[in-house]
């Protein structure tokens, strides 16, 4: 049963085609991942999908009675000029239960007041039996823990919506749109006001979403942990894959190869035919059967100009042509203009135009490359962390991790010699030629043009310039565009451009894959897995990390913990530690009055229930997590995920018979 379908979706802007020819269908409980270029119109899809736009051809359907939510990539404009607080905007979402909530209050001040009438209870009775079964006792719960997973703590609960910062109101319509749980839930670059930890809950609560997700993002990790479903949407179209990103990588190698065996094999058919009709237009006795191949060859043609070579082998009879897809009966083609036409097919484009750039260096560096020992980083006044002992050798890898404002940034700048650590011993190897790409790219600006950056850097004749700015997408005018005009994405190719020139040693990296699109992330980090010199890398892009790293560096509470491996290691390790149970929950309610009214029997019978569930739910905890640290043993990494989804289920659930406890008690 599908939630939602596309038909020969479109959208032009005059002469321009932005896309065409996308039909698609979104299972009930699909979770679908949508990649593609920057500027490929997957946010212009997601606002048509979601209504909010309209198609310049084609039409989609939502089942009926279904609900969207719909997350914009900047929800800066998000609530309007609602006057609310964080956390009324959330209580906004149970108005219901909340009114609900204050019906049952009523009637139990009628019972401590002494009226016990066997209609009053019975009401009662339906009424809470219903409120408990539609969450009544637990959307506060969820409230906080979806506040606090997406970083807005109780210290914002009481801030006015208007006062919020632009990632703060991302991230405050995300967590209203998780609590209000939508049928469908479409989700345009969730990850990029989230830190780690914020991305990784969210990750775990996809993971047991019980509607249908689709979510465009350049977070492959993310993608890879939420989704079974890729669409990958190029100018001819969505290509489909089923599995996660990793799973998607490798098909889409097969299919890239698949396409061109098949392109061949219909050119050579549509040459063949062209020939058959050369040969045979003049004759009197072929002539006919020469002008039926003529027909069909300009109906193929029709075809091919519209939705592309591939269309050929769907087996759609032309009729059916005609009536879905309104193309209308061609007259037959001069024959110098089909074999013009034909001639003139090419292979279509699957594969991104990615940006191939080299790492060389000049020189070798010392096996030490970098040491520090009792060092403390920040600024006087304001240490922002400690090192005890760190070494980096030559040709290794480091990721270094932690919260925004931790000191990542400020760690590079003692590293360049740029500022002074507050205290202990840092020392950099010999014979090392740094390359330093700065998150902000601040230096690239200006009203100078792209060649004339790059000759500031280099002096090199105007071809050789050209030639090397085209393996970062800069050809033709390109080259001339100045740089205060360049987009974030631009601006990142440029800086990796001239980092290729110098022949560096030691890389230190911060935030390469900012304004990056998946396929330049991609060839960026085949670049890096291939340069033999030695990486620091500064990203929030985990796929990057887990890809490229031998250790990971983490910044946490004041401290840099170093940890040998790679990063799904790294997070199965912190994840087995923080998921096993230290402590047994003891269970001691206060003594309750005992008499004989139904709502004191009612009281004790709902504590026995919940005290069995929660006592079922630490057992739960205790296996699932001993499941957990065996199958980490194994580096049985896709069970760890599934079972690490199990646990915070788990965790969240035995939460809620918590916080049942409590009230019942109180």
């Amino acid at each position: 049963m599908s939630i939602l379908t596309a038909n020969n979706l479109g959208v032009s802007f005059g002469a321009f085609d932005l896309f065409r020819g996308i039909s698609v269908t979104i299972p009930n409980d699909g979770k679908i991942g949508l990649i593609g270029p920057n500027g490929i119109g997957k946010t212009t899809l997601l606002l048509i999908l979601a209504g909010i736009n309209q198609p310049t051809t084609g039409q989609v359907n939502l089942a009926r009675g279904r609900r969207i939510g719909y997350l914009r990539q900047e929800a800066v404009e998000a609530f309007g000029n609602r006057e609310n607080t964080v956390h009324n905007e959330m209580l906004s979402v149970f108005t219901d239960l909340l009114a609900r909530q204050e019906r049952l209050n009523e009637m139990e001040e009628r019972m401590a007041s002494g009226d016990y009438s066997d209609e009053l209870l019975e009401k009662y009775g339906e009424a809470q039996e219903a409120f408990e079964r539609d969450g009544g006792y637990e959307f506060d719960l969820r409230i906080q823990q979806t506040l606090n997973g997406l970083g807005l703590g109780k210290a914002h609960w009481d801030m006015p919506l208007n006062h919020l910062s632009g990632g703060q109101k991302t991230r405050a319509l995300l967590a209203r749109l998780l609590l209000e749980k939508p049928d469908l839930l479409m989700l345009d670059e969730p990850t990029n006001h989230l830190d780690i930890e914020a991305v990784e809950w969210l990750e775990r609560l996809l993971a047991t979403w019980e509607g249908a997700v689709l979510i465009v993002s350049h977070d492959r990790f993310f993608l890879d942990n939420t989704v079974n479903t890729i669409w990958d949407m190029s100018p001819n179209g969505i290509e489909i894959y089923s599995g996660n990103y990793s799973a998607y990588l490798t098909q889409r190698q097969a299919r890239w190869e698949y396409y061109e065996r098949i392109f061949e094999e219909e050119k050579t058919r549509l040459l063949n035919e062209v020939d058959y009709v050369q040969r045979n237009w003049v004759r009197d006795s072929t002539h006919a059967q020469a002008l039926g191949r003529l027909r069909r060859l300009t109906r193929d043609l029709t075809i091919v100009e519209n939705f592309g070579i591939m269309a050929l082998r769907n087996g759609t009879p032309w009729i059916k042509w005609t009536k879905l897809y309104g193309l209308k009966e061609p007259p037959p083609l001069d024959v110098i203009d089909a074999i013009r036409k034909v001639n003139a097919i090419s292979m279509p484009s699957g594969r991104p135009l990615a940006i191939r750039p080299r790492l060389s260096m000049t020189n070798t560096s010392g096996t030490l490359v970098i040491r520090a020992q009792d060092v403390t980083v920040g600024y006087p006044g304001n240490p922002l962390f400690e090192i005890k002992q760190l070494e980096l050798r030559r040709g290794e890898c480091a990721a270094l991790i932690g919260p925004n404002g931790s000191g990542k940034t400020t760690f590079l700048k003692v590293l360049l010699g740029q500022m002074e650590p507050l205290a202990g011993q840092m020392n950099m190897g010999a014979s090392l030629k740094i390359g330093y790409f700065a998150q902000a790219q601040d230096a690239l600006r200006g009203s100078h043009n792209i060649l004339d950056e790059l000759d500031r850097h280099k002096e090199m004749d105007a071809e050789k310039a050209r030639s090397h700015l085209a393996q970062y997408l800069f050809r033709g005018e390109d080259v001339f565009k100045p740089l205060d005009a360049l987009s974030g994405g631009e601006r990142a190719r440029l800086a990796l451009a001239i980092l290729a020139l110098e022949g560096y040693n030691l890389l230190l990296l911060d935030e390469p894959t900012n304004h990056l699109d998946i396929s330049a992330r991609e060839a960026l980090q085949d670049v890096l897995d291939n340069y033999s010199g030695t990486i620091l890398l500064v990203s929030h892009d985990r796929y990057l990390i887990d890809q490229l790293a031998s250790q990971v560096w983490e910044i946490r509470e004041n401290k840099l913990t170093i940890f040998q491996g790679k990063y799904r290691e790294y997070v199965l390790r912190r994840t087995a530690s923080a998921t096993a149970p230290d402590r047994k929950i003891l269970l001691a309610p206060k003594p309750m009055v005992r008499d004989n009214s139904k709502e004191t029997r009612r009281r004790t019978e709902a504590l026995a229930k919940l005290e069995d569930r929660i006592r079922e739910q630490e057992h739960n905890i205790q296996r699932l997590s001993s499941e957990m640290q065996k199958a980490g043993q194994k580096q049985a990494f896709e069970r760890v995920h599934m079972l690490s989804s199990q646990v915070a289920l788990a965790q969240a659930r035995l939460e809620e018979y918590l916080g049942e406890w409590e009230k019942l008690i109180a």
